[in-house]
Formats: C-alpha cells, structure tokens, sequence
C-alpha cells in the first residue's frame, strides 16, 4: 500500500460541524504537525475527518481548540484528539476542564467501536440550569483492552455514553469557554483508528511447572506511546515485566522476580553493532544469575522477535549499577521453544477414500502422490473417520470410521492393531467421538459428543488411562464439535454448539496434581470469533495465531486468521474457498495450508498463490501436532 495512495478521508457519522486534524504521511520524511504550528510547504498533508481501514502509515496530530469554540467544536476536537499521538495527550487535555484533564487516564482502557463514535446533538432538556450540555456517543463496541494490554472481543453490541461540556472562566478571566468536565474511560475509538495506532505482539511466559514458553498477546502502541513516551521495544520490555494477562496467569510462571522493572528512566532500547540488545533493569533482578537469568533473557528473546523494527541476535540482562547478569543468543532460547524448528518441513497427513492414514508431500510445486503410512492405522486394518499425528511424527490417533472408538499406534514400526483405548455410547455416529488432538505434553484429547453424557477427554501421553477433564461451562445443550490444543498444552480451541450457535472458544489448560490421578481443567472460555456467527472448523497456525473457518452474520463461508484473544489478524483473509469442512495449518508460514474442501478434496495454499487440488479424494487433514 503505497503512502502516495493515500487520501485519508472516511466518515464518523453524520455530524454537524465535526472538528479538523491533520494527518501526515509517514512515508514523507518524518514531516511534524503539532496544534496550530505552520504548515510544511511541500509534501502530501490533508485535512481529514478519520483514517482509513489499514493506514498504518498515517500520522495525526491533534489541533488545540481555537478561541470562542462552540460546544459542539469542543466535542468533536476531543474526539479527533484521542485518535492522535500527541505526546501526553496534551492537546486532547486542553479540551477538558481543569478537574477533567487531571482525572482522565487514557493508559487505563481502551474501547474498540466499529467506526469511530458517533456524536449526536446535544441535549438541552437533560441540563434544564442550562449549566451544560451533554452529547450522546453511540456506536457498536466490539472490544476492550485494558490496563494489562489485553485485547478482550466480544459479540457487537450497542455503545452508548456521554460528554458532558460545561463553561468556565477563560485564562485571562475576561470571558469564558466551553470545556468537558465529564466523559467515558480511558479512549473510545473506531476500529480503523485502534489498528493504526497499536498493534499486537506476544509476550512469552513459562508453562506453569515446564521449560517451554506460551505466548501472550497483547497490544502495544505501533510509535512512541503518549503517556509513557517509550518506543515500541521499551514498551514491549516493560509489558513482559509487568507479567502475564489476567486470564493467562493461573496458567503460566515468570522467571523475572517479583517487582522486576526497566531501570527508573528508561524510555528508549535499541541493539548494538552486533545486535545486542540491554536491558537495564531494577535492584529486584541484582541477585539473579544462571538458569533462572537464562530463562529471563529467553523470555525477553521470544518476545522480541515479532517486532520488525528491531533486530535482536542476543539478549544481555544488566542490573541496577549496570553489571552484567547473564547473556543469551537466539540459538540458545531455542531450547526454551515449545515446537523446535528443524530444517524439515512439516507434512500434512489425511484420511484416504479407503480410510486409511496417508502421508502427503505438499511443499514442492507439484503435490507428490500419497504415501502409506507403517502400522495399523495406515494399512487399513482399522478404518478412520479422522486422525491426529503426535509432534514427533511417531505415534497416530484415530478415530474409527463408525466414530465410536478411539486408537492409538505407532507410524513409524508394523505393529499389531491395539484395542480401543476409548469409546462412545452415543447411537448416531455424528454424535459420537470429534477428531483428536494431540497437546504440548505429548497428552491426546478428544470430546465425546454423546447428548445423554457430553465429555472432554484427556489420555496421558497418549497411552495412559483416559482422564475426565472438567468443564464446568459443558451443560445444558452445550457441546464440543471439535477442539485442537495448542503446542504449549497451555490453550485449547474449542468449536462449540450450543443453543443452535456454533462458536469459536478459547479455554485455558490447568492442571493439579493432588492425588493419584491428576486433575484437569478447562476454564475462561473467551470468544475467539465473536463476530462469525457459525464457525466449521478450526486449526492453529502459530504460537497466537489461528486458521478458522466460518460465516460471519448474513455472509458466506470465508477462510482467514485470527489471533487467539478474536483480533483480527495483519493478513487476515484467505482466498475464498466453498464447502470447507476441516483445514490445517502448519507451523512456519513457509509450508502450505491445506483443507478439505469436500467436492474438490484435499487442497493446498502456498504463500502468495490460490488454492490447488493435491488428492481428489480425501479428508480430515492435519498437521503434526
């Protein structure tokens, strides 16, 4: 999208006399407008009323109010104001009362609308003193985040509050000026504004108990940020320190001692000629060294390496008088990783037309013809409806083709058929056992989706006694059409039915070892998808990412990326594709997505191309994992 493309119009609303900011290109060599500083005398600056979908390469810049502003000036400037990044949100200040601009903590929470909010006219009757005026705001909210940076989606909803402006004594005290002395929480702005502004990264935390990490996503500012004025690393640093999201937590460890902070001062971090990064930090981390300080640093290197503007080869923690605590390259986190990269391209496998286990090479640009899979669940001793190959390419799950029975064996070695290690009861084969899923822990699950008895299961290691899970959210009508666990076996995507609703859910993974058998649990459902009203299928496509297939309200059926806290992924949508019933995603974003796209079979998506048939017939594709 080149900057020169840019016009930087769109609506908010029909408004009367909607204030003016300016915008400034990005792309046109760093150009500053701040309140009512002269203008450049060359380059592409306009007057604009919002900001594109995706215009992460325009600048606004709030302009102060002018003298003698009318109360509906007043609104819409603050309103503009909130959308730029004026250091402090100074400017955005001086349309608020003195009282109002001491009180109001635009870092506390964020309110994600559709389209930037829409001001109404005032009205007159709810201040019948005539000491004010209040404004209705309306909109369709669709997310909140909050202190902490989580992103939180929910289900469209009506938005509605108000600015209430009052006047005041002027400076000088000869006349007076319209202000706001009360207004909504932290900042309200429409989704265009939020993506220019901000944008996602995951921070990295240890799996409770384990020495793999589990990433966190969060949404930093993409510039300096107003209020603490940190770049964007800075501000990555300080949001790991701070710890894990709220819903995370119970699930995760960090290795930074309680209290860890950046060293009092520090705004800016940038590597140096070898690119290494330091991170100066408090007294807390003084006495930390060796294995503990290796993980902090492995902690900081996963974090870091989804910001494109930084380069970090190696990570050096320092304390607080500047001494060295310990240093870790990339290589070394690697061990720290819950999938280790190989030089090998992940393989999708399927399920045949005779029901048998297949292999499938997809990586060159002609598909490869598929190979027999060694063992029971490859040579068609035992029929399958779906399967699920462990990361270790080693051992396979299936489902047998009525969906009653549960199988495990290995890939790799002819053995003879094992007996079922699970079964379901349920009388129709749709609603019996859903496709496996193998977890971070090397632990197999799958849901029995029997109405008389709905069940989450988990098998230890794949070969143990099948444990109950709890799932106190599994009632009613509620059930499980499908599920896949990520490779941590921190986070669990769920599609889930209930009240004629197919939805995407995420729930978090806690385990307790109280007794004999061990307790698992999975809690927090959070939507994923909140605006698709019917999901199919699901598969995860990253530490934070996801494939998800579904309609949203009144559309067909579409293919695209989500994060898994339901934000709406940089590329989001995938070429369009009919009758989907499972896809698989891989984890480098080198190797194609395939997906069973029943009349045409089993399909593929390399980067940058469309989709290609790979075997005519076939289903239930996946990816090791």
């Amino acid at each position: 999208m080149g900057a020169d493309s840019r016009e930087g119009h769109a609506g908010r609303g029909t408004r009367q006399g909607r204030s003016r900011r300016v915008v400034v290109l990005a792309a046109c060599g760093g150009l500053l407008v701040t309140g009512c500083a002269t203008m450049p005398d060359s380059g592409d600056v306009q007057e604009v009323r919002g900001a594109n979908q995706g215009d992460s390469q325009v600048r606004v810049y709030a302009v102060a109010p002018r003298d003698n502003a009318d109360p509906n000036e007043i609104v819409d400037g603050f309103l503009e104001a909130m959308t730029s990044d004026d250091p402090g949100f100074a400017t955005a200040r001086k349309y608020l009362t003195k009282q109002a601009a001491r009180s109001w903590k635009p870092e506390q929470s964020i309110t994600v609308l559709t389209t930037a909010p829409d001001r109404d006219q005032a009205d007159r009757n709810a201040d019948p003193d005539n000491q004010g005026r209040a404004y209705p705001l309306s909109g369709r909210k669709i997310a909140t985040v909050d202190a902490r940076h989580a992103y939180q989606p929910i289900s469209p909803a009506a938005y509605l509050q108000s600015i209430h402006v009052v006047q005041q004594p002027t400076g000088n005290g000869k006349g007076k000026e319209w202000r706001i002395d009360s207004l909504p929480p932290g900042l309200v702005l429409g989704e265009a504004d939020f993506l220019r502004n901000y944008r996602s990264v995951n921070k990295y935390y240890f799996a409770s108990g384990e020495d793999w990490v589990v990433a966190d996503p969060v949404y930093i500012r993409q510039r300096q940020d107003p209020v603490t004025r940190m770049d964007p690393v800075t501000q990555t640093v300080r949001a790991l320190l701070e710890g894990p999201t709220n819903w995370l937590k119970p699930a995760v460890d960090s290795s930074f001692p309680s209290g860890t902070e950046l060293k009092k001062g520090v705004t800016t971090l940038t590597t140096d000629d070898q690119s290494t990064l330091k991170v100066p930090l408090n007294a807390k981390a003084d006495l930390v060294g060796g294995q503990p300080c290796r993980r902090m640093a492995a902690q900081l290197l996963f974090t870091l390496r989804d910001l494109t503007s930084v380069r970090v080869e190696q990570v050096e923690l320092q304390g607080s008088t500047g001494q060295s605590l310990c240093r870790l390259g990339k290589g070394q986190a690697a061990e720290f990783a819950a999938v280790r990269d190989t030089e090998r391209d992940e393989s999708p496998y399927f399920v045949d037309e005779h029901h048998k286990l297949m292999m499938l090479d997809v990586g060159g640009k002609e598909a490869n013809a598929p190979t027999e899979v060694p063992g029971p669940l490859g040579k068609g001793a035992t029929p399958l409806r779906s399967v699920a190959v462990d990361r270790g390419e080693t051992r396979a799950a299936g489902v047998g083709e009525n969906g009653r029975d549960l199988f495990v064996s290995s890939i790799t070695t002819e053995q003879e058929a094992a007996p079922a290690i699970l079964s379901s009861k349920a009388a129709k084969p749709t609603d019996r056992l859903s496709a496996p899923s193998w977890g971070g822990r090397g632990d197999l699950w799958i849901a029995d989706r029997d109405p008389a008895a709905p069940q989450l299961w988990m098998v230890p290691d794949g070969s143990g006694e099948p444990v109950k899970v709890r799932t106190p959210w599994l009632e009613d009508d509620a059930r499980i059409e499908s599920l896949r666990v990520s490779a941590d076996g921190v986070r669990i995507a769920l599609v889930v039915t209930r009240g004629g609703d197919t939805t995407l859910q995420i729930g978090r993974v806690q385990r307790q070892n109280t007794g004999e058998e061990p307790v698992v649990s999975v809690l927090d459902l959070q939507p994923a998808a909140p605006r698709m009203e019917s999901v199919t299928a699901v598969s995860w496509a990253g530490p934070s990412r996801l494939v998800v297939v579904g309609k949203e309200a009144g559309g067909v059926q579409q293919i695209r990326y989500l994060q898994t806290d339901g934000s709406t992924s940089a590329t989001s949508v995938l070429p369009g594709l009919s009758g989907v019933a499972s896809v698989a995603a891989p984890h480098k974003d080198s190797v194609p997505v395939v997906a069973d796209s029943g009349d045409d079979g089993i399909v593929r998506l390399a980067p940058g191309t469309n989709w290609q048939p790979v075997v005519k017939t076939g289903t239930s594709p996946v990816y090791p994992g």
